[in-house]
């Protein structure tokens, strides 16, 4: 019981959340209800031409009293006009109806695609603003499902569920209200169903809930097999596993289809369900209403004008249970969005963080740890100062937390322990935005974005001009092959830049950089994946970029590093060996001299 209890708060808890976010579009929402709410007294007439036409078109019976009142007395007289009445009435309760459907329809596709943008670029934005450390244990697929399936919830609870359920209140009380005017008898009969559909209701709702989660969960972990596969492809045609990757993705989804089919078998036994109660409902208001007819208590009028409004009171009453138990589905999509909205990044912005134009690129680590899992530590004790335009280079093996040291630079991730300075200040005491735009980056895979050549290369200043875009990738060594493309600067480079070579992703990152001019600039393993030739083309250009800027360049050939003014190697998460070729710009503290006592020989 206190976990029921727990579950319908939960369930309020989503309701309001969800009114709090649509709440641009609570008049839209509310001409959606009047428009459904509408529908109800116009259900309410829509058996009356049955009535007028036997009682009083073929029987000899007076019109419904508010009928006579607002009719002139000749249009009451002669069979044929009110047979006339009757069939005017029908078409033209069948034409506001059907107006007030289309408006409704109109309406609630309006409201409901503007409710799901909203929610959507909500849930995008947030999700870029969380941390990598997020994205890398949950994978960016399961980001990507709830941002484009799960936000759908909105749409169908605020625009569908919400206007449906109050119209079938309404519309419920209304024609337990007339039906009980006609014969209070009948009425009660009608109504003693109602608590069994809502017993049910509760019932099947409950089941139905951890089915739906299981379902989201399979739906997004196949989607994760197929992002994978696509993103991987060379990889996956290159070891000819095509096949054993589809029987994988069958696999996953396969035990998503099964989910759904015991969902859809749950939803089925349930529609049968209430289609019994209510036939037995109808039974027993026909049995009883054939014997008021003989006993002279309805007319026959009467008894066809009960059982029209029986199935109009059913089916509001079908409708909330059923939708009881939709509901269920959405809610759990609601639940999914909003715990990726509710997911805190690990990298804040303190309320007073300072505003940073252009720093003079003094960079300082004071004693610096990091650890990705508890007990795991990537950087033990790192300590390094670096002057303004100083080159450093950093080498080390392969997971030795070169790369990390980077992140913790860009503040993509904070310290465990310790701090990281730059012009003297805390990272953590800057304006993120403000910090990250004192960095430009060029990585060992460049990445490019499915766009033009031009795009990708203003992509850090999107409101460059065409001469800016070409005097960076002239700078880049790069204006001569982009020339030679079809379209020039135009020219798309495909997704993640696979139509072009990796030199040539790597020049238009590079003249990505030169365009962003920032002061400080991260290298990170920039010539492994080229040939010499076209290495010596980008290392005259990272020549070019990494005048007047403080530089950290990490790679794993030594002779990359040879212009560098302090070359640092890292080993096991802790700095090993320093060493300065020039004037002594960079001074390590204790814990960083410490391994270099009898250490290895120096790299010169």
């Amino acid at each position: 019981h206190c976990h029921n209890d727990q579950g319908s708060l939960k369930n309020l808890g989503l309701f309001l959340r969800l009114l709090r976010i649509a709440r641009p579009y609570w008049p839209h929402i509310g001409i959606l209800l009047l428009v459904s709410l509408l529908s109800s007294p116009l259900a309410l007439l829509t058996p009356l031409p049955l009535k007028i036409a036997v009682d009083s078109g073929i029987g000899s019976r007076p019109l419904p009293s508010f009928l006579d009142a607002l009719l002139p007395e000749a249009a009451t007289r002669s069979a044929g006009t009110v047979l006339v009445l009757a069939v005017g009435l029908a078409m033209a309760v069948a034409l506001l109806t059907g107006l007030l459907e289309l408006l409704g329809s109109v309406l609630s596709v309006y409201t409901g695609e503007k409710l799901v943008l909203g929610l959507r670029a909500r849930l995008f934005c947030h999700a870029q603003r969380l941390s990598l450390l997020y994205h890398d244990s949950r994978g960016a697929t399961d980001s990507a499902y709830r941002i484009q399936y799960d936000a759908q919830s909105i749409q169908w609870i605020m625009t569908d569920s919400i206007p449906s359920l109050a119209t079938a209140v309404v519309t419920l009380v209304g024609m337990v209200y007339v039906t009980f005017r006609i014969d209070w008898q009948l009425a009660l009969v009608a109504m003693t169903v109602s608590p069994f559909l809502f017993v049910s209701a509760w019932a099947y709702g409950r089941r139905l809930r951890p089915r739906w989660i299981k379902v989201k969960q399979l739906d997004s972990s196949a989607l994760s097999v197929v992002q994978e596969v696509l993103g991987s492809l060379r990889v996956v045609q290159a070891f000819g596993q095509e096949t054993r990757e589809g029987e994988r993705f069958v696999r996953r989804s396969g035990e998503s289809v099964q989910n759904r089919i015991r969902v859809a078998l749950i939803e089925g036994g349930f529609a049968l369900l209430i289609g019994l109660i209510t036939a037995t409902g109808t039974a027993a208001v026909l049995f009883i209403g054939v014997h008021h007819v003989r006993s002279g208590l309805l007319t026959l009028g009467d008894l066809l004008l009960v059982i029209g409004y029986l199935a109009l009171l059913y089916a509001p009453l079908n409708q909330l249970s059923k939708s009881k138990a939709t509901l269920q589905g959405w809610l759990v999509s609601a639940e999914r969005a909003f715990s990726l909205l509710d997911e805190k990044p690990d990298v804040i912005e303190r309320p007073q963080a300072q505003a940073l134009a252009r720093a003079s690129g003094a960079v300082a680590f004071n004693d610096v740890s990091f650890a990705y899992r508890e007990n795991h530590p990537v950087l033990r004790n790192v300590s390094l100062e670096v002057d303004p335009g100083t080159r450093v280079g950093i080498s080390g093996r392969t997971g030795a937390g070169k790369t990390t040291l980077m992140s913790l630079l860009t503040r993509f991730y904070d310290p465990t322990a310790g701090k990281v300075l730059l012009d003297g200040i805390d990272l953590r005491d800057y304006r993120i935005t403000d910090l990250r735009n004192q960095f430009a980056i060029v990585l060992q895979e460049p990445v490019l974005f499915s766009t033009s050549i031009a795009e990708n290369i203003a992509y850090a200043r999107p409101g460059a001009s065409q001469e800016e875009i070409v005097e960076a990738a002239k700078a880049a060594n790069a204006h001569e092959f982009i020339l030679g493309l079809p379209r020039g600067y135009e020219s798309r480079v495909g997704e993640r830049g696979m139509s072009l070579s990796g030199g040539e992703r790597q020049r238009i990152a590079l003249a990505r950089a030169f365009l962003k001019d920032a002061s400080i600039l991260i290298l990170d393993e920039p010539t492994s994946s080229v040939d010499t030739g076209t290495e010596a083309a980008i290392i005259e250009a990272m020549e070019r970029l990494m005048c007047g800027r403080t530089t950290f360049m990490i790679a794993h050939r030594l002779s990359t590093l040879a212009n560098c003014d302090v070359r640092l190697e890292i080993e096991d998460g802790c700095v090993v060996r320093l060493e300065q070729r020039r004037i002594p710009v960079a001074s390590a503290s204790n814990n960083v001299a410490e391994p270099l006592r009898g250490s290895k020989e120096t790299y010169e």
